[in-house]
């Protein structure tokens, strides 16, 4: 089963860290990012989790929580954030599911057969209050996730929803956005008082509303 864009993020009940999580009555009317890593107890998964601890503030501040998971024995979690925790100078402050018999990874499709049929990829999955996945990426196991990416296009989507833009290529919290086409430059003048900037008719760019 794959899990796409528009799709309602699947519900289930599943050991973890902080004891058994029933997804949507644990996400709440808040975003998450649901995200898989290969296997406790290796490097490249280990620098991502603490990387993830460090964020907590970050996440916090746009009101998302974040959820790990992999096929690993609840032990083997408990075990793992001693090591986070030494290495990487974070204390694990998320909960991480214990997915051993892979009923969640087999819901989301976190596991490719090409690339292992036993353990998960690097899943992301980026979902809104009303339980929608608005995002998904997929990481081979050899790359660490840039985790400051993910917080960028949190900030992309928190920001399209609210007003009528989309934002460009490379483009960071603060910068200038463009107006959606589907805004009339009569409707974007009420909208964009500040005004923007033509450069075709489909591409106007205008200071990024509510900074």
């Amino acid at each position: 089963m794959s899990v796409r864009i528009g799709d309602i993020a699947p519900d289930f009940e599943q050991d973890s860290t902080e004891g058994k999580i029933r997804f949507h009555d644990w996400a709440g009317g808040k975003w998450v990012v649901l995200f898989s890593h290969p296997k406790n107890f290796t490097p490249v998964c280990t620098t991502e989790l603490g990387a993830v601890s460090k964020l907590k503030a970050e996440f916090d501040k746009r009101g998302v929580k974040a959820l790990g998971l992999s096929v690993d024995q609840l032990t083997n979690h408990d075990k793992w954030a001693d090591d986070i925790e030494q290495t990487q100078g974070a204390r694990l402050n998320f909960p991480l599911i214990a997915d051993a018999d892979k009923s969640v990874s087999d819901k989301y499709g976190m596991i490719h057969p090409n690339a292992s049929d036993t353990m998960t990829v690097r899943s992301v999955f980026i979902i809104d209050p009303n339980k929608k996945v608005r995002l998904t990426l997929t990481y081979p196991a050899a790359t660490g996730r840039n985790f400051d990416e993910i917080l960028r296009t949190i900030d992309s989507l928190q920001l399209t929803d609210k007003h009528s833009v989309a934002t460009p290529a490379d483009w960071q919290q603060g910068e200038d956005v463009i107006i959606v086409p589907s805004v009339t430059d009569e409707a974007a003048k009420e909208k964009f008082p500040q005004g923007w900037k033509a450069l075709r008719p489909y591409l106007r760019v205008t200071p990024q509303p509510g900074k």
